[in-house]
This record gives structure tokens, sequence and C-alpha cells, in this order.
């Protein structure tokens, strides 16, 4: 398997070096020493992940996340800094960090979260991937897609997602307050009756499919039943 591409920005020759040699023997690492040309590389290749300093010429990490953060929304960033102002910290979350390390910091600490953002970002790429399958539909929630030998519909962004809040939680009863809350943010009567065209349209969709049902549970909710 190959190894985690990370990239890795740091100005300090000698913090640079001695931190990139024990990242290496974990992930391969692309280091840059100023911000304009870490910038430069994350538009021209792909990464896994970014570890930034703050304190950078050119660009600081700050400026690199924001734009970063225009172009991916995805890639895990860790910062790294010297500052250690609660409002760095927390400029730096908002910005869409996932963390924010103050130097001196630990490798051991700094390499474990890496990988914790990796896995977490790995899942987040299996299960946006996933192919459900539905009697002789496949569905992919990501696409909105939902095919089959004979047809292929495309469903709306509210469609697919009680579709897939339905197939997370086949054969259980999922309460009228909980579908809307998840996918309307709200319970009122409009959502309601909303939810209830929705699911009309989703039985029409799924009607000639003998082995799945959405099954109205009175005065609870509903329940997708797949045999």
């Amino acid at each position: 398997m190959s190894k985690k591409r990370i990239l890795y920005v740091e100005d300090d020759e000698t913090l640079a070096f001695l931190t990139a040699d024990n990242l290496e023997q974990h992930f391969e690492v692309i280091h840059c020493g100023n911000g304009a040309d870490a910038f430069q590389k994350f538009c021209n290749e792909e990464f896994d992940l970014c570890v930034l300093d703050i304190m950078l010429p050119d660009m600081d990490g700050f400026e690199i996340a924001t734009e970063i953060r225009k172009r991916n929304e995805e890639i895990p960033i860790i910062f790294l800094s010297a500052k250690t102002m609660k409002e760095d910290r927390i400029k730096g979350l908002r910005l869409g960090a996932d963390d924010y390390l103050v130097k001196p910091y630990s490798i051991e600490e700094l390499i474990l979260k890496i990988e914790i953002f990796l896995n977490r970002s790995q899942k987040v790429i299996e299960k946006s991937n996933k192919v459900y399958v539905i009697g002789s539909f496949e569905f992919v929630y990501e696409n909105y897609f939902l095919k089959s030998d004979k047809k292929e519909i495309t469903l709306t962004e509210r469609e697919a997602g009680l579709l897939k809040l339905f197939l997370d939680n086949t054969n259980t009863v999922l309460k009228r307050e909980k579908i809307l809350t998840s996918l309307w943010e709200n319970d009122d009567y409009f959502s309601g009756r909303s939810l209830d065209v929705f699911i009309s349209r989703l039985r029409k969709i799924l009607k000639e499919e003998p082995n799945v049902k959405i099954e109205n549970i009175p005065r609870v909710g509903f329940k997708m039943v797949i045999d």
C-alpha cells in the first residue's frame, strides 16, 4: 500500500528537518519552507493531509488554510504554532483546521494526530462512495443516483437523503421527529406534509420491488423493510 502524502510547511530549517525525518518513517512528506510554494504545491499535486506552521514567509498558515478550504473542504489540516493565544487557536479552528498543536510539540503526538485524521478521512470517503443495494436497484448517495437494469433515476437531494436514512436503518422504526429533524431540521406541520410527499415518491419508485416496503407505523413513523 502506498504511503499517504503529507504537505508539511515549516520555515525553521532545523525543526523542519527533524520533523520531516520522523514523519517520513510513516508517510510520504513534501516539505515547503514558505507559504507561496506550499500553496502552489497544493494546487498542482494530490495530498491526503496538510501540516501547516502559522508564521511563514509570503503567506502565513491562516492564509494557506483559507485558500485550501476554498478548493477542498475535506482534507485534514493541522496547525503548528508557537503562538499560544486562545484567539489564535480559535481562529485556526474556525478556518476549518482539524487540530492545533503548540510548539514545542511531541513528534509522537503529531504522528498520532495525523493517523487519526487520515483514518477518519478515509472512512468518510468510503462512506460517501458506498453503494446500497435495494432489490434490483443500486443506489449511490454521493450522486443521488438510483439504477437498475431497467431504469436510471436521479433523485433530488432530499429524496436521496431520505432514502439513505432508511437504508442506514433498515428494518428499524424511524420516528417522524427523527426524520424531520435530520433532513428538515425541524418537525413543524409543513415539514411533516413535505415528508409525506417524499415518502409517496419513494414508494412509487420502489413499487415494483416486492421485497422492499416502506411501512407506515401509526402515530410513530416509518420503517423500511427489506426481505
